[in-house]
């Protein structure tokens, strides 16, 4: 059965989207954007920052799930600059340290708000 995932600690959604669902024991996420839901906003400074923050709204919407950042299977990555890709490894192997999970990650024309990021995941929920 589908489930729709609601976090508290993520910032709004900016569509007719939800943060993610889940079934069975996956977990799908939305593209999240580097917006800071307690400042309010996309984050200032480049793609370093904006990664941290994408990475952080992703933490939160996996936890809500019943997952973590340790339970992803897979990411996909959205760059607006393909330069960017050696800063963005830099922020994104931060927070995956070992066993990183799959991943995709390419240029795209434009993201959403002007944003340089955009990442979602596929994940499981983890066992009780």
């Amino acid at each position: 059965m589908k489930n729709i995932i609601n976090a508290e600690n993520a910032p709004s959604a900016i569509g007719p989207y939800s943060h993610g669902t889940t079934y069975g024991d996956l977990i799908f996420t939305s593209g999240q954007l580097p917006v800071c839901k307690v400042k309010g906003g996309v984050v200032e400074g480049g793609v370093a920052e904006q990664s941290k923050q994408s990475l952080e709204n992703l933490n939160h919407v996996l936890l809500a799930g019943g997952g973590s950042l340790d339970t992803v299977l897979k990411t996909t990555c959205y760059l607006a600059d393909i330069n960017d890709f050696a800063a963005f490894n830099e922020v994104y192997k931060a927070y995956f340290k070992t066993d990183c999970p799959a991943r995709s990650c390419f240029a795209v024309k434009d993201l959403p708000l002007g944003v340089k990021v955009e990442i979602e995941a596929i994940a499981h929920i983890k066992s009780k």
